[in-house]
């Protein structure tokens, strides 16, 4: 493990020096062997995990593996939900993320209802559906019964609506597949549109969390694919690049927006700003250093939600130097600029990954229910 020393001697972490630094470390992962281990514990009580994400991918593994589920899945086989699958992956699912809330609770707590945070998808088939989305995320939210989760809306064009109207009804969310500056823009203005009807409502504002899920890694992934197919020096020179410019840019979209005189009166009537968070934060080229979805896209204010394989290498040796993103925003659009100089269409690339987002999120549900219903089938013959 790579320790920097502090003023007063003592070696301090690279996860407690990002914490330090403003950003808010949560593990992009949940399974009920992490739960039942102790694992999350240690990780929150070690490595400064102060949140955790979830999607159907992650639930769809955690099924497939060991037997920590064996127990729910012989009770669901049974009456009174008798097999029912779409009812028993609700039913793990919001279990889970139940428990992982019950453990982050003292962190939501002592920091005012910011951290501590755990989300649940809606279901990713529903990413076109404004109204089936609303009714889901409203459910999940009921279902799980704690301040301190929030439910995860896409940020489909039909996602937009039903981001306002869940906030509205005073629910945390966490909005997700983010990829370009234009859909993050409209997502903020979602988010602000939500607190004030809250606001109309009656609600608590100091308690709505939300964070904005901007996607980072797949953004390289295409971006060098298409620079590799151009082939010249000049475009293979701009290779992982993209991803970290286009955070960059939503954060000065960002910190624009969260100083208008529209937020400030919703800061004084108690409210919450919708953190960016960086998701998709694990190195898909291994060309690349392991850290650097991490190491330059430090600013406080932030959160990064890290799968553990990057988590580990960040808590191994990572380096946190200073604010990596305040003030980059220049540089960051000429990087974009030069990107499409070589022929390459940022509208078009984000456009293509969010359709993929929904698709692969579609696919995993489809694992999902495919492994829970072998598991009931499984358990019932039992």
């Amino acid at each position: 493990m790579t320790d920097s020393t502090d003023s007063s001697g003592e070696n301090v972490s690279p996860t407690q020096r990002l914490s330090e630094a403003g950003v808010a470390i949560w593990l992009d992962d949940l399974s009920r062997e992490r739960l039942r281990t102790g694992n999350l514990v240690e990780l929150i009580a070690t490595k400064n995990v102060v949140g955790v994400t979830t999607n159907p991918t992650i639930f769809a593994a955690a099924l497939a593996q060991g037997n920590a589920y064996d127990g729910i899945l012989a009770e669901l086989a049974g009456p009174p939900n008798g097999g029912d699958v779409e009812a028993a992956v609700e039913r793990i699912t919001t279990d889970d993320v139940r428990d992982a809330a019950d453990l982050l609770r003292p962190v939501y707590d002592a920091t005012s209802a910011v951290d501590g945070r755990v989300s649940i998808e809606v279901d990713p088939r529903l990413a076109r559906d404004t109204e089936a989305t609303e009714a889901t995320a409203v459910r999940l939210w009921e279902t799980v019964d704690r301040p301190n989760v929030m439910i995860k809306i896409p940020a489909t064009v039909e996602g937009l609506p039903a981001i306002t109207s869940t906030l509205a009804k005073g629910i945390s969310v966490n909005v997700t597949l983010i990829f370009s500056i234009e859909r993050y823009r409209a997502v903020m203005d979602a988010f602000l549109a939500g607190l004030e009807q809250a606001r109309a409502a009656g609600h608590d504002l100091s308690v709505i969390g939300s964070v904005a899920s901007f996607f980072v890694s797949r953004v390289d992934s295409e971006v060098d694919k298409r620079l590799k197919t151009i082939g010249t020096d000049e475009a293979l020179a701009l290779r992982g690049q993209a991803a970290i410019a286009n955070a960059r840019l939503a954060f000065a979209a960002y910190e624009e927006v969260f100083s208008s005189e529209r937020w400030d009166a919703l800061r004084a009537a108690g409210a919450q700003p919708q953190r960016p968070l960086w998701a998709s934060t694990g190195v898909k080229d291994p060309s690349y250093r392991d850290t650097m979805y991490v190491d330059e896209l430090v600013v406080a204010g932030v959160v990064n939600t890290m799968p553990e394989k990057t988590l580990d290498a960040f808590a191994d040796h990572g380096i946190v130097l200073a604010d990596t993103v305040t003030g980059s925003g220049e540089e960051a659009a000429a990087t974009i600029a030069a990107i499409e100089a070589q022929g390459i269409s940022m509208a078009s690339v984000t456009a293509q990954l969010e359709d993929e987002g929904v698709t692969k999120f579609e696919v995993s549900w489809d694992e999902l229910l495919t492994t829970t219903k072998t598991g009931l089938d499984e358990a019932g013959a039992r």
